[in-house]
């Protein structure tokens, strides 16, 4: 199709028709469905103590699963195969690919939305960004606006679906007072510059983190909603469901996980500089992690380098392991922008080398923190320290460098 990337860049989102093609759709709501029923079983057995027996199918406003992680990794055979596959459809990927100015983009989410058993209302307002594990929204925009969008990310409904509204044009700018007043008076209600994106049976809407957005009604209404997105790189780790894909779906996924395993080595490189004290390195490192990002893609991620390096720290060190699978969950889980590559990229490092890293990263996290616990409306978050919007003011690079090449 013909894209206009420029009309995307500044709106934010773009409404994409047959994102699955008619003829393809009947497949792939059965091969979901099927995944769907296979997921309830394993809900059933995961419930917790005093949990309705279909546990989370019955208790969740929105029913989700996730495709690139186990057990439902696991299930991906010949029947469920067109779930995976779509994502290679050529108005997804190709249009992703050119959304993102990249030679080939990656997938790095595959999930679904479900509708719940009972009525859950309308959810909050808010911009996919926790502060605590990723970076300040400012961060995001003149990253954005310096060399377009790391990650996009799609909503592609496979029954008609209305729910999700943008602000058109918020992934670059802040809340406006306007917009904080009526989020924090009441964040479940429409926004008067937000517009409703009305999508039939496998069109897609894809957008850029971090635009405001809304998920209007999560209603009884049968609801299927294709959700994911991509990036340069992949966080697909097993490959092994691969098997029951066609050769060129095969191809891509092994594609790019090739490209995750080099960006790793590339992220590891960097905090190895860091260690060595060589900061020509660590630049270098940056470089080859995003060969199109500049000086505020740099600082963008060196910030994420540093909540990696948090994760890492918590992984070995031995006092915090038992905290620290929690707030792997919770606060530190991997993002698709972020470098946090999870545990196994951690225990590339030794403890030591851990808490050497964590000392060097410790004035910038410092930076990123108030002395109060405050709030913005519009964040998947609660009240604390981590700033919401601001990035340390007249900070970059070389000042970061500066503060552990001198010691």
């Amino acid at each position: 199709m013909k894209l206009n990337r420029d009309e995307f860049l500044e709106t934010g989102y773009l409404i994409v028709k047959e994102a699955v093609p008619r003829d393809k759709l009947a497949h792939v709501r059965q091969a979901y469905e099927t995944l769907v029923n296979r997921q309830r079983e394993n809900w059933k057995t995961e419930r917790a103590e005093g949990d309705p027996p279909g546990g989370v199918w019955e208790t969740a406003p929105q029913p989700r699963l996730q495709l690139s992680t186990r057990p439902l990794v696991n299930q991906i055979d010949r029947e469920t195969a067109p779930a995976v596959e779509v994502w290679l459809e050529e108005n997804i990927h190709g249009v992703s690919t050119e959304l993102l100015n990249v030679a080939d983009g990656a997938v790095t989410e595959m999930m679904m939305m479900c509708n719940p058993v009972r009525d859950h209302g309308p959810a909050k307002w808010h911009r996919d960004l926790h502060p605590i594990d990723t970076a300040p929204l400012q961060g995001y925009i003149d990253d954005i606006r310096e060399g377009g969008p790391r990650y996009v990310q799609w909503n592609i409904p496979l029954y008609d679906d209305s729910v999700l509204w943008v602000v058109p044009g918020s992934h670059l700018r802040l809340n406006t007072p306007e917009e904080n007043e009526l989020m924090l008076a009441d964040p479940r209600r429409p926004l008067p510059n937000g517009v409703q994106t009305h999508l039939e049976a496998g069109d897609g809407v894809v957008y850029i983190l971090p635009i405001l957005h809304w998920g209007s009604n999560y209603s009884p209404k049968m609801r299927r909603t294709v959700h994911g997105g991509f990036s340069t790189h992949t966080s697909v780790d097993d490959l092994s469901f691969t098997n029951h894909l066609s050769l060129p779906a095969q191809e891509a996924f092994a594609r790019w996980n090739d490209r995750s395993e080099k960006m790793k080595q590339h992220a590891e490189s960097a905090l190895r500089a860091m260690l060595s004290g060589d900061g020509v390195a660590y630049l270098s490192a940056l470089d080859s992690l995003h060969p199109e990002r500049a000086e505020k893609g740099r600082i963008l991620s060196t910030v994420f380098l540093c909540k990696a390096a948090l994760a890492i720290r918590l992984r070995k060190e031995p006092l915090l392991r038992g905290i620290a699978e929690e707030l792997q969950r919770r606060v530190l889980g991997k993002h698709p922008i972020t470098l946090n590559w999870g545990p196994k990229f951690a225990d590339r490092f030794t403890p030591d080398e851990a808490r050497a890293l964590w000392d060097r990263f410790r004035p910038l996290e410092a930076l990123l923190q108030a002395d109060e616990d405050h709030f913005v409306p519009g964040f998947q978050s609660t009240p604390m320290k981590h700033y919401f919007n601001e990035m340390p003011a007249d900070y970059g690079t070389a000042d970061f460098i500066a503060s552990w090449t001198a010691r």
